[in-house]
């Protein structure tokens, strides 16, 4: 955990999606029958700190549960359990003027920014709309803000009045990071926002991000599946496996002296430029279900390290090294 002031964090917070017994099959349990609701924990006990100024990679494999962790960070969606603070403070005891503003304090860009655009809007109202309603600026003034804050992202300030489908997809990466930047947000939740970018466009956004970071004292929740992009940002690396935490630790840590099983794997896969040729090792077998979790570590089918106790008892998350957590069970075994 960082040493720093926090900022903002998740204490043991768990999210469940589920689909309950439908009338016919609650007609057919009153006559025996055993049909039960079903449920998925997409974030299981999770608890994270973000500390002020700093970037934080998620990384997980799809379907882990860092979406969810994202919208949960970022209040769009309720916790079903857990608590979620900002500079220490309850979010659900604030009062609802605190509440509002936290709210603009904590903004997130989204992974596909044409699917989060609407179509019939300019992009100069897209990224004036939410300033005008919350009084940050005059709607006198949305002409000369837009345009300040398209220089700024690295847009031509005569793009205001485009529509969406008139940018190119590093463009609309651009205009996203403007409209969540329009209400001067300390912290960003950034969900996969350049996984759907060429590799030349991808280095220009990320480099955007880190001088948007440096000249705004931005704090990043950064998400995503690629450690490539990960390591060129990151203070710090939390991992994610079936909803739950499976290591966390600074970049050096993680991307030197990873300890559980599933980082190491994930970091084999990792694309290196070498004149040799690798061999890359996929991690073994399939994602499980998340409706069937298995029993204990999550991670233990596919695990060359599984023993006994890895199917029953679910794993401690635990330092190991200051300021690097690990859950697994080869760790009490040194």
């Amino acid at each position: 955990m960082s040493d720093k002031k926090s900022l903002l964090a998740l204490d043991g917070i768990t999210k469940r999606f589920g689909q309950p017994v439908d009338p016919l099959r609650r007609l057919l349990n009153k006559l025996g029958a055993t049909h039960k609701d079903q449920y998925v924990y997409a974030v299981n006990d999770v608890s994270l700190t973000v500390a002020s100024k700093e970037v934080v990679g998620l990384v997980g494999e799809s379907g882990c549960g860092k979406s969810t962790l994202g919208r949960l960070a970022v209040g769009l969606l309720k916790p079903d359990a857990g608590e979620r603070t900002w500079r220490g403070q309850d979010f659900d005891a604030m009062s609802a003027a605190e509440q509002r503003r936290v709210r603009l304090s904590v903004q997130m860009i989204f992974q596909d920014p044409y699917a989060s655009l609407n179509p019939r809007m300019r992009a100069g109202d897209t990224v004036t709309e939410a300033p005008v309603q919350h009084g940050l600026i005059d709607s006198r003034d949305k002409k000369e803000f837009a345009q300040a804050l398209f220089a700024k992202v690295g847009l031509a300030p005569e793009m205001i009045g485009r529509y969406p489908h008139q940018f190119s997809g590093g463009q609309r990466s651009r205009l996203g990071i403007a409209r969540a930047l329009a209400v001067n947000p300390e912290f960003l939740v950034c969900d996969e926002a350049v996984a759907a970018l060429d590799v030349s466009i991808q280095a220009q956004v990320l480099n955007l991000f880190m001088q948007l970071r440096a000249d705004l004292d931005l704090t990043y929740l950064f998400i995503s599946h690629d450690l490539g992009v990960v390591r060129h940002l990151a203070d710090r690396v939390v991992i994610m496996y079936l909803g739950r935490v499976v290591e966390e630790g600074t970049g050096a840590e993680i991307f030197t002296r990873a300890n559980h099983p599933y980082t190491q794997a994930l970091l084999s896969e990792m694309p290196v430029i070498r004149l040799e040729r690798k061999t890359y090792h996929p991690v073994a077998g399939e994602i499980p279900s998340p409706m069937h979790p298995p029993a204990g570590c999550h991670f233990h089918p596919r695990c060359p390290h599984a023993m006994q106790r890895c199917s029953s008892e679910v794993p401690m998350l635990r330092e190991i090294a200051p300021g690097h957590r690990s859950a697994c069970h080869l760790n009490d075994m040194q």
